[in-house]
């Protein structure tokens, strides 16, 4: 094993700066490939349980990529109603509770901080009428929004059809891949290397079927609970709730300003609205203290000062796929940093 003194161990860490540089360099690109790369880890087994059927493995990995398309194709079916209703809604409603505002709030803050705000009212019931009457303006300033941005509009695009292109030759190639990064692995830490791999491998895999469970469980429970709130989109939101608990803090921020939005626009300032509320909270309560430790359990292990760093650092440098890489990614770099630990225990430079 090199030690703190030996040009081995100051080359590895001068390839690993290099090769941190270069992530970093090429961050504003790497993220439809990282999204590939996590997709088709998670559903590599699912296409060796199909490979191992005598099935063709090209064959396989189309069938797995129609699933994932399946999949994505439901997801936005449930998203684009919510979200299309609850656009209708508020174009609707928006005029009073502009009014409602300058009623209530306005002279609240004009009491309380002296602060003068008040909104038109009439001009908003005007501008709202007229986004719901011709719909056709409303599609021309979309269009004249796609015009500006045009450029985003083309990486966007670019980036959707990118991905499934990575991801089919991920999977077509995996055993190739992997073998071509094990024979790169120097042979004196070969096993070392092996070790931490399968322990990560184990990590990762504990976490993701843990994820999975806990979506499932509380999709259900938000479901079922702002139904029995009296909430009119009961369904999408409490799936799309379900679903953000993957992304810790942010995906029930998520959930809990749809669920508002809505009981807003359906219930107005009342009861209605701390009904759901009440749900949310109970909801994620439940999940914080019961479902995720027992389902999920320690085996991260990651302090939750970490957790918000690790979704802000990723989240920097890869945008919304980086969010959902954050957890995963610190779980293999706890594995890495708990043998480094070790080592540096058991090195001259921590012995006196």
């Amino acid at each position: 094993m090199p030690t703190f003194a030996s040009p081995q161990l100051w080359g590895w860490l001068a390839i690993a700066l290099a090769a941190g540089f270069l992530l970093w360099l090429l961050s504003p690109i790497l993220a439809p490939f990282l999204f590939a790369a996590i997709l088709a880890y998670i559903f590599n087994p699912l296409v060796e349980r199909l490979a191992r059927r005598r099935l063709p493995r090209v064959l396989a990995v189309i069938v797995v990529m129609l699933f994932i398309l399946a999949l994505l194709v439901g997801l936005v079916l449930v998203v684009l109603p919510v979200f299309y209703a609850e656009t209708r809604l508020l174009m609707e409603k928006l005029p009073g509770f502009v009014a409602w505002f300058n009623q209530h709030v306005a002279p609240w803050l004009k009491a309380k901080l002296d602060l003068e705000l008040q909104l038109d009212a009439e001009s908003a019931r005007q501008y709202m009428k007229e986004l719901v009457a011709e719909n056709e303006n409303l599609t021309r300033h979309l269009l004249g929004s796609l015009k500006l941005g045009g450029l985003l509009l083309l990486a966007l695009l670019a980036n959707l059809v990118l991905v499934p292109v990575v991801l089919f030759y991920l999977l077509r190639d995996w055993h190739d891949l992997v073998a071509a990064l094990d024979s790169l692995i120097p042979r004196r830490i070969y096993d070392k290397v092996h070790a931490m791999a399968a322990e990560s491998d184990a990590v990762l895999a504990q976490w993701l079927r843990g994820q999975l469970l806990v979506i499932a469980l509380m999709s259900s429970y938000y479901v079922a609970a702002l139904w029995l709130a009296g909430l009119q989109f009961a369904l999408p939101i409490g799936i799309l709730t379900g679903l953000a608990v993957i992304i810790p803090y942010v995906g029930i921020t998520v959930g809990l300003v749809l669920a508002t939005v809505a009981a807003l626009l359906q219930f107005g300032a009342g009861t209605g609205v701390l009904w759901v509320w009440l749900a949310i909270g109970i909801g994620q309560a439940v999940e914080g203290m019961a479902v995720t430790p027992l389902i999920v359990g320690e085996r991260i292990g990651l302090h939750p000062v970490a957790v918000i760093f690790a979704l802000l650092a990723f989240g920097q440098l890869f945008g919304f796929f980086g969010v959902l890489l954050a957890l995963p990614a610190s779980a293999i770099l706890l594995v890495g940093l708990r043998h480094l630990k070790t080592a540096y225990f058991g090195s001259p430079l921590y012995g006196r």
